[in-house]
Parts: C-alpha cells; structure tokens; sequence
C-alpha cells in the first residue's frame, strides 16, 4: 500500500536527481511554484494532502523519467547508493572510438567521471549536451545518465550513435527490423528514420542532471 509520506518523498527524491528544489520541479512541470511545497502537504484542518495523477504526470513529462523509475523511488526506503559515472560531452562521443561494441564507454581520452545515484543492474555513463540542439527540453550543459542496457520503448528518450559516429538525442517512435524513425526534441530539427544497419547503439535517457 502506498503512503503519503512515500509518495511525496519519490517526488523530493525525483527533484534531488534532476537538480531542482521541489518548488524548482513544480515550475519546471508548469506547475504552480507552490505545488509541492512541505506546507502544502498537509490542509489547515490537519487532512493529508495527495500530489494528483495530473501533478505527477507533467512531472515525468518535464525531467523524462518513466513511471517505473518514479515507482523506483517510491519504494526507496535508504538514500540510494551512489557511483562514479563515466561522463563525455556529446560533441567528443560523435569523434574517435570512445565507445565499445556494445555502447559502453571505453575509458579512453575525452572521459571524465561524475558521481550519481546507482542504477542498480543497468550500466551507464553520462552524456554533457552541448549547443542548443535539443532546446527546450535538454539545455546547454545538462548531463543526460544513459543506459545501452535498459529496455527501450515507444516513447522514450534515447540517444543513438550511427555507424559514422553523429549522436543523435531524440525520442524513439517506432523500431522495427529495418529501421529507427527518432521524434526531434527541437522543433527547428527533422526527425530521423535510420537504417538499423547504420545504428551502432540505441541507450534509453535514464535520468537529466539538470
């Protein structure tokens, strides 16, 4: 069963993850700044006050997480354990062989660390956005925690590596044997339908440090 207290505390621990204050996640989801503010949780005649579905909803729409990770952190009962992330700006993952086979970092020059909650079984590395390509969801300087090993779904946001090293970070649509048609982020750029041959790998957006 779920709490007040447990739900309100994934959405402090969603805000901490992303970089924001609760009124910072609350603005940043079109919210009232207030929204998720401590004294709003409880009414003036002592009643416990629920963050609605909708709430919750722009939320993960704003930061990009999925409901499983929001469910993830709903049923957190520690502060998370932390690891080094393997971290490479966008522009450097698109030149040389920074990466493996299979999408993971090799640990070569350009790569630096972060420190950043553990996902847990995915592997992952970090991804610093560069330009202005991916306004206004993803900013100059946002970090982007990517797996090549998590599921990915219609929906999701990815970051694909081609075959002649451009990197593109755009929400998947479709997948089929083929081919990978990718949703721009930027309304100023055309979505992408790719050959599945000339991707070298697909890695779901895990979570935004923003």
């Amino acid at each position: 069963m779920l709490s007040h207290e447990q739900i309100w505390a994934a959405i402090d621990r969603l805000a901490e993850r992303y970089g924001y204050s609760a009124s910072g996640l609350a603005r940043r989801a079109g919210l009232d700044a207030t929204s998720f503010n401590r004294s709003k949780r409880i009414g003036p005649d002592g009643r416990k006050r629920w963050p609605s579905t909708e709430s919750i909803s722009k939320v993960l729409a704003a930061t990009g997480a999925s409901l499983d990770d929001f469910l993830r952190l709903v049923d957190t009962r520690e502060r998370p354990a932390r690891a080094m992330v393997p971290l490479i700006g966008l522009t450097q993952a698109g030149s040389g062989r920074p990466f493996t086979d299979e999408g993971m970092p090799t640990g070569g020059p350009g790569w630096d660390e972060i420190e950043f909650p553990d996902l847990g079984g995915d592997r992952a590395f970090a991804l610093e956005v560069q330009g202005d390509s991916m306004m206004p969801l993803y900013r100059d300087g946002d970090v982007l925690i990517v797996s090549p090993t998590a599921s990915v779904r219609k929906g999701d946001r990815v970051v694909a590596r081609l075959a002649n090293g451009e990197v593109l970070a755009k929400e998947l649509r479709r997948r089929t044997a083929r081919t990978v048609e990718l949703v721009s982020l930027n309304p100023a750029h055309a979505d992408r339908t790719v050959p599945l041959a000339e991707v070298a790998w697909l890695a779901r957006v895990m979570w935004v440090r923003q």
